[in-house]
């Protein structure tokens, strides 16, 4: 994505990311963030690790996050760190957890297993999902699906390392005319909502409706908002924020006016919609933006919500631009 990195950039990075200046907005932290995520490499992992003493539990949740998706195991040390302090925000914990996950390595399973106990509930859970990640990256079903997604002609539809994998007739990517049948998403709705099944079955059923993709399917995720578990539904809004379907904007829309729903729920409601960026969201965005009684997390969220619209309904070529805007930021200030 980028051509070139030399010292200079990575330090006008590192410096938008930390927030050097102490003026730096929020939203270009995150093109900050995001552009270093693509770089994937020991210089950028050392870059984003810095970031774990912000004040903004919504950032410190973002840096876990591209920390899992950069795979690097040289990023495991700062992510067990984040999940033993119990006095940070259960939702950067959580991310830590699920970085872990992402990132695969059996050498985080004692920590993910000691922290199964922990009093927090979406903590419990994440190291739950994890440990069963890695166990299904091990399996032999995990390590044929690596295979297949290394080759040179795959190209998947979503490029994210999830939390769990579709389910198995699912894991292509491209559903099949028998999978979007009102049968088989009824069979993916019963097993997403039942709760006595292991979460990380219930997580394969979401992302295999993920993968469908169609609005039954999503009407069928959309149902999902009625657990009782935070994570969950954090994740449900996630994945809507991957499929961006406008038909998922009522329910992401009553996610994110439920003063009663969890701050970690509303977040990633509020996300999704500034990625979906019809014109109907703005106003929602804004409103939660400038509320004096939304919580610090929804209202940064709406913040970098705005600047996802905004780059969606522009001629911008990509995101994670963070690189482009430090250069500019240095000849403006040369």
């Amino acid at each position: 994505m980028v051509a070139a990195i030399t010292a200079t950039d990575l330090k006008a990075l590192e410096a938008s990311l930390l927030n050097a200046a102490g003026n730096v907005p929020l939203h270009d932290r995150f093109r900050a963030l995001f552009t270093l995520k693509s770089l994937k490499n020991e210089d950028a992992v050392a870059i984003i690790s810095k970031g774990f003493d912000d004040s903004s539990a919504l950032l410190k949740h973002e840096l876990a996050y591209c920390l899992g998706q950069m795979k690097r195991t040289s990023a495991l040390p700062v992510l067990e760190t984040v999940l033993k302090n119990s006095s940070e925000d259960p939702m950067v914990r959580h991310e830590a957890a699920e970085a872990m996950g992402a990132i695969s390595s059996t050498e985080s399973i004692p920590i993910l297993r000691q922290y199964l106990s922990d009093p927090n509930r979406s903590v419990r859970e994440t190291c739950e999902i994890a440990l069963a990640k890695i166990d299904w990256d091990n399996s032999e079903e995990g390590k044929s699906h690596l295979t297949k997604t290394e080759e040179p002609e795959s190209i998947p539809t979503y490029t994210s390392i999830d939390p769990a994998p579709p389910s198995s007739r699912l894991l292509s990517g491209q559903p099949k005319p028998d999978d979007v049948t009102e049968s088989s998403i009824d069979t993916l709705r019963t097993s997403l909502l039942n709760t006595e099944l292991p979460l990380f079955e219930r997580y394969r059923a979401m992302f295999a409706l993920r993968n469908i993709g169609t609005p039954a399917a999503v009407d069928a995720l959309a149902a999902g908002f009625s657990d009782d578990s935070a994570l969950f539904k954090h994740e449900i809004a996630f994945v809507f924020g991957q499929l961006l379907s406008s038909h998922s904007v009522p329910s992401l829309v009553k996610v994110l006016q439920d003063t009663n729903e969890s701050d970690m729920v509303r977040h990633e409601a509020a996300e999704a919609l500034g990625g979906i960026a019809t014109p109907e969201v703005l106003p929602h965005l804004k409103e939660w933006m400038t509320r004096d009684d939304a919580p610090r997390v929804v209202r940064e969220s709406c913040q970098v919500a705005i600047d996802m619209w905004e780059y969606e309904n522009s001629g911008q070529f990509q995101y994670a631009n963070g690189l482009e805007v430090t250069r500019i930021g240095v000849a403006v200030g040369a």
